[in-house]
């Protein structure tokens, strides 16, 4: 029985046929194969899904997951604007559009994400499964038969991560346990999974010192284990380089232009008594959330530190606040030594290299860029300056 898959781009028209497990590109006469590389991710797909209603093709030493063919195949999100359509010659049904499936419905990054998926018309379902509970997931993914998983679950601990330190059977079952569970559930499926970890695994040493502008590449060994929150982060991001449908994304001290949201970190500093004053990473939710959508669109996978190039410190984000917001605003600093004494774990401060996303989306503004555009302009208070 021979099964075949039409996909037209443009000028190009290319023909998949299936029979015995093989493939066979056929172009038509006239096509412009300078479009070649737009359409090979899609030409992957399409011969994927037909393997998939084959029972037992995909065990077969030839072919491998479907995530290791498309991945890194679009670098341009005009392409994905124009990107084909994939019609069945054989019933004539199109080929399944964008579902996802979201962990994390409660929490911040969780329900900013089904936001983004509204606003671009994303099919998406939160899961009900239990992170870990294997059962849970699969019925889930067979419920919902999402394209892409994304989870944003985890323990962090309330009010702080202070809350790890004594309860640290609960944050090893979700953040280590539930992590690894998905991802091999979703790797038996053979689907991408949109892991959002966090950057908190690094600490300013002598080879990344603060200041120097040396930042903290993706396959630096994590040298902070300060708390226990971050000491299993930095244990699953080790065992997840095994799953090569995952993709890390290591979000660091958080901030969107919800300034009431109590998991902001302006919101969080400016109601502190004191701060610290040390220049961080840190990630802007307005602008990468929404790049986060994009790299599962272009079923990217690895890991990739995420945030918005360049470090600021919280005296910096202050002055901002100030600018911006209230006028009156005052704050006092204190130094890590006297921070320690008020807290339980000590915290991590580091500089995260983003050379690898920059090159990715040569568009992600700075962290002094990204935070005025996106949070303090839309927020402002404060009369502009004549």
């Amino acid at each position: 029985m021979m099964t075949m898959v039409g996909i037209t781009y443009g000028m190009v028209v290319v023909r998949l046929t299936l029979r015995t497990s093989r493939m066979v590109i056929m172009t038509t006469p006239g096509s412009n194969m300078a479009a070649w590389p737009h359409v090979k991710m899609h030409i992957d797909t399409a011969w994927f899904m037909l393997v998939s209603e084959k029972p037992g093709e995909s065990s077969s030493p030839q072919i491998s997951h479907p995530y290791k063919l498309r991945r890194h195949q679009i670098h341009s999100p005009r392409t994905l604007s124009n990107s084909p359509k994939m019609v069945s010659q054989s019933n004539g049904s199109p080929a399944a559009p964008l579902k996802f499936l979201i962990y994390g419905r409660t929490g911040w990054i969780g329900g900013l994400l089904g936001k983004i998926c509204e606003s671009q018309g994303i099919d998406y379902t939160y899961g009900s499964g239990r992170l870990e509970s294997r059962d849970t997931l699969i019925a889930d993914l067979a419920a919902v038969n999402p394209t892409h998983v994304f989870n944003a679950a985890g323990v962090t601990g309330r009010p702080n991560v202070d809350w790890c330190e004594s309860h640290k059977v609960e944050t090893i079952r979700t953040n280590v346990v539930g992590t690894l569970t998905l991802a091999d559930v979703c790797r038996e499926k053979g689907l991408i999974l949109i892991n959002y970890a966090t950057g908190c695994i690094f600490e300013y040493d002598s080879e990344h010192q603060l200041g120097s502008g040396v930042g903290f590449k993706e396959e630096d060994t994590p040298n902070f284990t300060g708390s226990f929150y971050s000491k299993t982060k930095a244990m699953v991001e080790e065992l997840l380089k095994n799953y090569d449908n995952v993709c890390t994304l290591r979000v660091r001290m958080p901030i969107s232009s919800d300034l009431t949201n109590p998991r902001n970190f302006i919101t969080k500093i400016s109601r502190y008594e004191k701060v610290v004053n040390i220049p961080n990473s840190m990630t802007i939710l307005d602008e990468l959330l929404p790049i986060s959508i994009e790299m599962a669109k272009r079923n990217l996978t690895g890991i990739y530190n995420f945030t918005n190039p360049g470090c600021v410190s919280h005296n910096e984000v202050l002055e901002l606040y100030r600018e911006y917001i209230d006028a009156s605003y005052t704050w006092k600093n204190f130094t890590l030594e006297e921070q320690a004494k008020v807290i339980v774990a000590p915290r991590s401060n580091n500089e995260l290299d983003t050379t690898k996303l920059k090159t990715e989306f040569p568009e992600l503004l700075s962290i002094k860029e990204s935070l005025v555009k996106y949070v303090f302009e839309p927020n402002r208070k404060t009369p502009v300056a004549a």
